[in-house]
């Protein structure tokens, strides 16, 4: 279930201006995890059956995109579970591996989507999006920095202050990680805040990560420092994903990723037999449209001190 911000082209041009390449945070994040997953999703492209969660993500992400549609009022948890059948519907429509994925766990249909409703509460715990407008939702961002690499990604909603502050908002179905790991979860949003930066001049005030696994947010205050270093470690990364096109060298890295990864039987930390690169590459030099899809990456690492990390109780109704 591919984004259309997940593609990784070299040589593109963009409005006319010839870029290196672009990459997105989640394909970045792929690199830094196990290069030769990165390898076989970007590259070889090849096949992986839609998991439960991912499936089940991407449609509580729907129910709660058509939420704001409606009047404030009638944002209610009720309503949001009227949305449920409509949403999956929209999602089957639009990826039709998606309704592949039932008949595969030969499971009732009523019974999975009943499993989105806790993950709906927990989101009005966190959240009451009657007190909410979002000023924008699964906002499609690009950026291109002096390098001439394309940065770009699909943010879930941003919220903007009467006072002009920016709040970037982000959704996982997934509990929140490890203290040991969230610097790896918030270099999704300081990606999307550096985006946000080159694009808009304005640094933004608060980046959040809404967990709806375990009812927990993670929030982070960016300033320019970390954006700069950041956009220092997206270009590094994307010079390693270059070398590894250069020598064909995309080596296996053991992680507890691994848990979750489609590819272990092609794997030699498996016992498995690495797959030759296929003949035909990603070409050096391809003419795309300007807003054409790319691909969503990285890691970075955080100082403790700027991570605020908390369990709410309430909503979350500002920007502080």
């Amino acid at each position: 279930m591919t984004d259309p911000a997940e593609q990784t082209v070299e040589g593109t041009r963009v409005d006319g201006v010839h870029v290196l390449g672009a990459i997105s945070p989640s394909r970045a994040g792929e690199f830094k995890s196990c290069p030769l997953m990165y390898r076989y999703r970007t590259i070889d492209k090849l096949p992986e059956a839609p998991s439960s969660a991912a499936v089940r993500g991407s449609l509580v992400h729907q129910v709660l995109e058509d939420l704001f549609d409606l009047p404030a009022a009638e944002r209610t948890p009720e309503r949001a579970e009227e949305l449920v059948p409509r949403a999956w519907e929209k999602l089957q429509a639009a990826r039709p591996e998606a309704a592949e994925l039932l008949a595969q766990l030969d499971q009732d249909e009523e019974d999975w989507l009943a499993a989105c409703r806790p993950l709906l509460a927990t989101y009005f715990d966190l959240e009451d999006p009657r007190r909410l407008e979002p000023a924008e939702r699964e906002l499609y961002v690009e950026a291109l920095l002096d390098s001439k690499l394309l940065l770009r990604g699909v943010v879930d909603r941003i919220d903007i202050a009467p006072d002009g502050a920016i709040r970037v908002v982000d959704y996982k179905t997934s509990s929140s990680p490890g203290e040991a790991y969230e610097a790896t979860a918030l270099f999704q949003m300081r990606f999307y805040a550096l985006v946000l930066w080159r694009t808009r001049g304005v640094i933004p005030a608060m980046l959040r990560l809404v967990y709806l696994g375990n009812s927990e947010i993670l929030s982070y205050v960016p300033d320019e420092q970390d954006l700069l270093a950041t956009q220092r470690q997206v270009e590094a990364l994307w010079d390693a994903i270059r070398e590894a096109r250069r020598t064909g060298e995309w080596l296996p890295r053991r992680s507890p990723m691994c848990g979750w990864c489609s590819y272990k039987q092609h794997c030699s930390e498996f016992g498995g037999e690495i797959l030759p690169l296929p003949e035909q590459q990603p070409a050096e030099s391809v003419d795309v449209q300007p807003g054409q899809g790319v691909d969503e990456d990285a890691a970075v690492t955080l100082e403790d001190r700027d991570v605020v990390r908390h369990h709410q109780d309430g909503a979350a109704s500002s920007l502080g």
